[in-house]
């Protein structure tokens, strides 16, 4: 790749750092959400059969329409609309959103129901009538019980600012979108959500699309059969279980972009039981440990194999609430940062690591030394610190045996143990403090290893200001969302660090990748898909 200076955005462009602190609910770190929401009861299929796909209610109800004028000057009257206006573009069409609801299964292949968004294009313009390509979008993570992207209209919902971005991004240029809530959120009677559970996600996602696909005729949507597949954080992840799940079922699809993904679950796994926690980690670690035990059973015996005394009754049933994140810290349901015990063996690998280790920690140093003892004994190929190159590109990275159960789960739903046939583009940010971006890049080198042409295979690193490519835009106006965010945050050197540090993964990198993402999409599209 050619190197030249980097070139830079239009001022305007630049306004993207007002999105900080205001605008994606995309992970753990920022995601809550209030009480109420519309947790409700859904019919059963009939016995011995999931009805896995099927419609619950046809045809799905109108939430909102907006014709492009009124979503234009919606997004106006807001500092993170104008913001958003910069990074999207002027909307070209009007966005009309439905609200699905549709069968599928849990993590033990229980019959279940579940919700999503269904966004539409409409308008004079010839990108927003006739036959349309359909994106298929998987959300981050989140720990509101009511997150609802069909109501994405309504500032006040946990999914406002994700769906603005998502509309804006996608509806509003033209494409359809399937924008599924999950199996355990929203109306979804599942008691549970089956989080980073690569199979049940996968076919979520294509259940959710099968459902959406059979409601089209009765809502004016004209699918021109071409699929693109993305998401970001967890529905990074999500998004490239979809795309392997599709595949492996001989469902056609056009391209996907997993962005920010855990995808590399079992080295992300094992991280934190090395000295190297992420930020979010007390969340993330109750979620998966409460999915993959719905998931294998053998997580643990009792939740208090893992955590500690104060948090272990009802940890299990605690995640996805109805209760503000925030709330949950403060009434002491979960700690914000100290996932381990102050004195820890083994210790942070990093002094800035250390705000993770402390009092009223979540996880019991017995298990810390569980997990470290088996990633001594059965290690798996690749996820040594420090990663190298050659570590990072392995074509065994799951020839391995974990004995702890959080460890063989993990193994398990590693998304490195399959090739796509189909373009696909992973983007990230290599100091993000939430989701390693060694993932994108273990991910990758696996798919190269294993003989991806690299015409195929597209990664976006947003901090790799050195390479002039398509994505420069994108890289630039990070660099100075980063910039700004910094100078307007008050205080010493050390709190604007901490600023972009904690407004990094959630609020500053998503707009940039979904919109290399898009950028992608066209490329494959005017390619011939």
């Amino acid at each position: 790749m050619k190197k030249k200076p980097q070139r830079q955005l239009p001022t305007a462009l630049h306004k993207i750092a007002a999105l900080a602190g205001a605008t994606l609910l995309l992970v753990a770190c920022g995601g809550g959400g209030g009480g109420g929401g519309s947790i409700g009861i859904g019919f059963p299929p009939p016995a011995g059969d999931t009805g896995r796909g099927t419609v619950v209610t046809d045809p799905p109800e109108q939430t909102a329409k907006l014709s492009a004028d009124q979503f234009r000057t919606s997004l106006q009257a807001t500092d993170q609309g104008k913001a958003l206006l910069q990074v999207a573009g002027t909307p070209r069409c009007g966005v009309e959103v439905r609200y699905l609801e549709y069968r599928t299964i849990g993590a033990k292949n229980e019959a279940t129901n579940a919700t999503a968004a269904i966004m539409l294009p409409s308008g004079a313009d010839v990108a927003c009538n006739g036959p349309r390509p359909v994106v298929l979008y998987a959300h981050g993570t989140t720990a509101a019980r009511n997150y609802n992207l069909a109501r994405w209209t309504d500032a006040t919902q946990p999914a406002a600012g994700e769906g603005l971005t998502v509309a804006a991004m996608f509806a509003a240029q033209g494409y359809i979108v399937v924008a599924p809530n999950y199996a355990g959120y929203d109306k979804s009677t599942l008691p549970y959500h089956p989080y980073l559970n690569g199979d049940q996600q996968g076919k979520d996602m294509v259940d959710a699309l099968t459902a959406a696909r059979k409601t089209f005729a009765g809502i004016s949507a004209s699918d021109a059969g071409s699929l693109l597949i993305t998401g970001y954080s967890q529905g990074g992840y999500v998004a490239l279980a979809a795309h392997r799940e599709m595949q492996a079922t001989g469902r056609p699809v056009t391209a996907s972009a997993p962005l920010s993904a855990p995808s590399a679950i079992g080295l992300l796994a094992d991280y934190p039981f090395m000295g190297w926690p992420a930020l979010g980690s007390t969340l993330f670690v109750p979620l998966l440990s409460a999915s993959w035990q719905q998931q294998f059973g053998d997580v643990y015996g009792s939740t208090s194999d893992i955590y500690e005394s104060q948090y272990a009754t009802g940890i299990d049933t605690l995640l996805p609430s109805l209760t503000p994140i925030a709330t949950l810290y403060a009434d002491g349901k979960l700690p914000q940062l100290a996932l381990f015990p102050a004195g820890a063996t083994p210790g942070p690998v990093s002094p800035e690591l250390s705000i993770f280790y402390g009092a009223n920690n979540l996880i019991r140093q017995s298990y810390l030394t569980q997990a470290a003892g088996d990633i001594q004994a059965n290690p798996c190929p690749g996820n040594a610190l420090p990663a190298t190159a050659a570590s990072l590109s392995t074509t065994s990275p799951l020839d391995c045996r974990p004995a702890v159960g959080f460890r063989k789960a993990a193994r398990a739903n590693d998304l490195r143990n399959w090739l796509p046939t189909r373009p696909v583009l992973m983007c990230g940010g290599a100091n993000d403090p939430t989701v390693n971006f060694l993932s994108t890049r273990a991910t990758a080198g696996y798919f190269r290893a294993r003989g991806m042409p690299a015409a195929a295979l597209t990664v976006v690193d947003l901090e790799d200001s050195a390479t002039t490519d398509a994505y420069s835009a994108a890289r630039a106006g990070f660099a100075q969302a980063k910039s700004t965010l910094a100078q307007n945050t008050p205080g010493s050197d050390a709190d604007k660090r901490q600023a972009v540090t904690l407004a990094y993964h959630g609020t500053l990198a998503p707009p940039f990748c979904l919109a290399s993402a898009r950028g992608f999409f066209q490329g494959v599209l005017a390619a011939g898909g």
